[in-house]
């Protein structure tokens, strides 16, 4: 099936009539759908540092002090036009429809031309049509060249896989590809242990480390926050159309000490400090903002230990990304205890589930798919259908996409060109 979404990001379309106003009057402006004609309520609307929203008719006003005016919506694009054309009231700024689907690439990934040309051929003969990047990786190495002091204090900067982000992310616009920066948050070897005042400590005063022997950085530090906030600053700067934060959390351990005491509103504090500071800080760029969450987080009613409240978080970010993988649901869900067994059931039913707790539409959800081997029911293959029944039911609820994960990055046509077929029943 070859991409039907070509034009991503930015699209600049306004239709001016009227006679110009008085220069201290503010700029008028309605948002619509570039091909219903629609208009598009509650879109953001961003002029400096100043944000606010269309209303039901899709119409905004802005202050003529800056010289250009920021539009994006949920399950659309972004523009921007000069705010010397909405002075023309009514001037229409419309926006194209996106729908991301994605595949992920590591730190590394992006780095090799091999894995980065293979998934940049998949895109182009299929109906994928976005990258995950990694910007910040899972051990806390930073990518591309930043401006920051402390990246390279702590060796975040030892290797450089993106030396030309910019052109990087222009080559893939000019491919029709949406771009979302995956920046690994807390959990932070390099940081951690080059400043252990940052870390997350045990009991005995010494440095937590996970199963996979990593440290992590203290949430409830603003430090920790604000240097992680400067990476989403730059990737928004250099172009990205979206930011996503994973590892957004405290990790599921116990025993450990933080600056503050471990209580579940302690948790969702740091964790909504994090979002909302970052939301605040994004107002210029014009991007869209993200996270992925535990899958369990859909169905349980607490932070799952790891401060993530699924209603606190859907307050702020723009898409909510709950990891999907039918092999990290250990326990099952409600009438299915195998779920490897069961992929179409595992998507649809936790989506319906967090449709339910948020009251959110469907569009505000983007959830990470299995595309890699099980590793919790008998270790076999996860290819072909099971890959696709996960798509279908991203598909049948409405999502604002989706996204395959792949440590190794390496995708099948096979799984992404199967046949979904009919809507398979939901129930045990």
């Amino acid at each position: 099936m070859m991409r039907r979404i070509l034009v991503i990001g930015v699209l600049t379309t306004v239709v001016m009539t009227g006679l110009s106003p008085p220069p201290s009057t503010p700029a008028l402006g309605v948002v619509m759908d570039a091909v219903s004609r629609e208009p598009v309520a509650n879109a953001i609307v961003t002029v400096g540092r100043t944000e606010t929203r269309t209303d039901a008719r899709g119409m905004f006003r802005a202050p003529d002090s800056e010289a250009s005016v920021r539009v994006r919506a949920h399950g659309y694009g972004r523009a921007e036009v000069a705010i010397e054309t909405l002075r023309r009231p009514p001037a229409e700024i419309r926006l194209a429809r996106v729908r991301p689907k994605a595949l992920y690439l590591s730190v590394f990934g992006i780095g090799n031309r091999t894995l980065r040309e293979a998934a940049l051929a998949l895109i182009d003969t299929t109906e994928l049509n976005a990258l995950v990047v990694d910007v910040k990786g899972d051990r806390g190495l930073i990518g591309y060249r930043s401006a920051m002091v402390l990246a390279q204090q702590v060796g975040a900067q030892r290797v450089i896989t993106m030396p030309d982000l910019p052109g990087l992310l222009t080559t893939l616009r000019q491919r029709g590809v949406y771009t979302i920066a995956r920046i690994v948050v807390f959990k932070d070897d390099l940081l951690a242990t080059a400043k252990p005042s940052l870390a997350v400590h045990r009991r005995d005063g010494s440095i937590y480390r996970d199963r996979e022997g990593l440290a992590w950085t203290d949430p409830h530090n603003a430090e920790v926050r604000a240097y992680n906030i400067g990476v989403a600053r730059e990737v928004a700067e250099a172009g990205f159309d979206e930011i996503q934060f994973d590892y957004a959390r405290l990790p599921d351990a116990t025993g450990l000490v933080y600056r503050e005491p471990d209580t579940l509103q302690n948790r969702v504090a740091a964790i909504d400090a994090l979002l909302r500071e970052t939301r605040a800080a994004l107002v210029p760029y014009n991007v869209f903002l993200a996270i992925d969450i535990f899958g369990y987080v859909c169905w349980n009613p607490d932070d799952t230990r790891i401060g993530q409240q699924l209603e606190r978080i859907a307050e702020v970010v723009d898409y909510i990304s709950p990891m999907l993988y039918p092999s990290s649901f250990q326990f099952g869900i409600p009438g299915y205890r195998n779920p490897v067994q069961h992929p179409y059931e595992i998507v649809h039913r936790t989506l319906e589930r967090a449709l339910e707790r948020t009251r959110l539409p469907p569009v505000r959800f983007r959830p990470w798919l299995q595309a890699f081997p099980d590793y919790a029911f008998g270790g076999r293959p996860f290819t072909g259908g099971k890959v696709r029944a996960q798509m279908s039911a991203a598909d049948h609820v409405g999502t604002n996409g989706w996204m395959l994960w792949n440590p190794h990055n390496r995708y099948s046509r096979t799984d992404v060109e199967a046949d979904s077929g009919a809507l398979p029943a939901v129930g045990p």
